[in-house]
Parts: C-alpha cells; sequence; structure tokens
C-alpha cells in the first residue's frame, strides 16, 4: 500500500511573519505527538523556503517549492531552479499546476522539461494533471488527463522519484469537488498508466487536490488510488490543514 502524502500549496500566501507562524504551529502539532498516518509536506512562497527550512527541521515535515524552471541557471530574470530549491532545502517541487498552465501559458513540453529538471536536482515533482470544466462537460476528462501525463512525465522514473497530482481545474477554489465515483474513475486511469511508464508504477503516489478540506478529506482519501491531498486554501490554517491529514484512513 502507498503511503498517503498529504501537502500543502500555499500559492502566493504568505509574508514572513504569518508564514513562520503557521510553520511553526505545524511543527507544534507533530510534536505533540498523536501524529497523523501520512507523510506531509508543505509549499510555501520562495521568498519563505529558507526561514521555513530551518523551522521545520528535525519536525519530519518536508518542504516543496511551487515551480522551477527547466535550465539550472542562467539569464532567466524572475526565475528559480530546481537545483536553487534544492539548496534551499527542498524535498518536492509543484510543476504543471493549472494556474501555471492557464496564466503561464505551460503547456505539456515546458511542465515536461520542468519535471525533468527537478529530477536531475534530486527533488521529486508533484506533477499537476487535470480537466476544465468545459472539457469535462464535453466528455473528455479521461482524454485529457492521459494526454497531459504521456506529455507531462518524464521517462525513466521510479516510483519514490514521482508524485501525481489530480486536480480537475474547475473545482479549484471553488468549494466544488467531483464525485466520488468520478475520481475514482480517474485515478483508475492514472494507475495503469503510471504501471507503463514508472518502475513499480503501482506504488508511485497519486493525489487529489481541488476543494479538499477536513469535511470531505476522509471520504476523498478513502478511494481507491487516492494516496493523499494537494492541499490549496485549507493548507493556511494549521487546524485544518491537520485535520485533513489525521483524517487520511
Amino acid at each position: 500500500m502507498v503511503r498517503k502524502l498529504i501537502a500543502g500549496n500555499w500559492k502566493m500566501n504568505g509574508l514572513r511573519a504569518d508564514g513562520l507562524a503557521l510553520a511553526r504551529a505545524l511543527v507544534v502539532r507533530a510534536a505533540a505527538g498523536d501524529p497523523p498516518d501520512c507523510a506531509l509536506a508543505i509549499c510555501p512562497p520562495a521568498t519563505l523556503l529558507i526561514p521555513i527550512a530551518d523551522t521545520l527541521r528535525g519536525s519530519g515535515i518536508r518542504l516543496g517549492g511551487q515551480d522551477c524552471h527547466a535550465e539550472a541557471k542562467g539569464a532567466h530574470t524572475g526565475d528559480i531552479s530546481a537545483v536553487m530549491l534544492k539548496d534551499a532545502g527542498c524535498v518536492y517541487v509543484i510543476v504543471g499546476h493549472s494556474e501555471r498552465r492557464a496564466e503561464h501559458g505551460e503547456t505539456d513540453a515546458v511542465v515536461h522539461a520542468k519535471a525533468s529538471a527537478a529530477h536531475a536536482a534530486g527533488l521529486v515533482p508533484i506533477l499537476c494533471i487535470g480537466e476544465t470544466l468545459a472539457e469535462r462537460d464535453a466528455g473528455e476528462t479521461l482524454a485529457v488527463v492521459e494526454r497531459q501525463l504521456r506529455g507531462s512525465m518524464p521517462e525513466g522514473l521510479k516510483a519514490p522519484q514521482i508524485v501525481i497530482a489530480y486536480e480537475p481545474v474547475w473545482a479549484i477554489g471553488t468549494g466544488r469537488t467531483p464525485t466520488a465515483a468520478e475520481v475514482a474513475a480517474v485515478h483508475a486511469r492514472i494507475r495503469p498508466l503510471l504501471k507503463e511508464r514508472v518502475k513499480d508504477g503501482a506504488e508511485a503516489p497519486i493525489l487529489y487536490g481541488g476543494s479538499v478540506k477536513p469535511s470531505n478529506a476522509r471520504e476523498l482519501l478513502s478511494i481507491a488510488n487516492v494516496d493523499g491531498a494537494l492541499v490549496g486554501g485549507a493548507s493556511l490554517d494549521a487546524a485544518d490543514f491537520w485535520a485533513i491529514a489525521q483524517n487520511s484512513p
């Protein structure tokens, strides 16, 4: 059985004081006993990575970046490389998030290059895939997910070197979630694709993301092939994020 992973994506939220306070609140909970039976990670803004890395040290909570460039260094003003994220203390990096695909025009090829750079730097890419509402209404969900996965994921990876996050675009931040049957159908399609392309692909985590909160976490995390969650808004509240983790079956 794949050990579940609960990862928090803080997005563009958090100044130094409140970001560190949130990280410390999670560390306090981790030290207080009765930890959740899952792995935990948080992905704060780049400005907070180094101080939060210091805060998390020894807690068991891992650190991740929210994006990386495909190149290790160079004339790429405003970007951050996977090597830099690794140097800052990161274990994970999110690539291909729908907000990057939509707002920055990232194609599958761009995401593939970023995921490859993350792997080369020793990071585990959290590779995001998911359909828009128009694509779902057109009955294209499984085709979109398959196309994005095939086009975005590097070849030759082993199960511990990749995390997939299925996030239906229309569910992110809206309070709406697919039905359990809809989530199960997508994750059931992703699993054999991973088995085809990843060594020991049955053990590669597939996360669900999109309006995950304490009230629906147990139902979502109980679905077959759902190996954790990529949590957005609820990860900005320590109590909510912890409650989601504790609802991991």
